[in-house]
């Protein structure tokens, strides 16, 4: 019920952003897939500036975890080739 409640409130805070912007939701496809694309890589800023303050290696972060969070389990690699549905 929590992730629900979380996109929720997401989707509340969005729609109130839109409205400062005078943007009608649903937005045109191609700002609207900007948009998610600007929140799946906002989504690796705070990740990836805590490995850079650390001292730890970025780039590897970046090709492995970063990538496969941005851009989906791609084709060939995973088990057998199932959807990975969260826990």
């Amino acid at each position: 019920m929590k992730p629900y409640l979380l996109s929720l409130g997401a989707g509340l805070l969005v729609g109130i952003v839109y409205s400062l912007l005078n943007v009608r939701s649903p937005a045109p496809p191609t700002i609207a897939l900007i948009g998610l694309l600007g929140i799946l890589l906002g989504e690796q800023v705070i990740p990836v500036a805590k490995r850079l303050f650390a001292g730890h290696e970025v780039a590897a972060f970046l090709r492995t975890d970063c990538a496969e969070h941005v851009l989906g389990q791609l084709p060939g690699h995973g088990k057998g080739g199932s959807v990975d549905k969260g826990a």
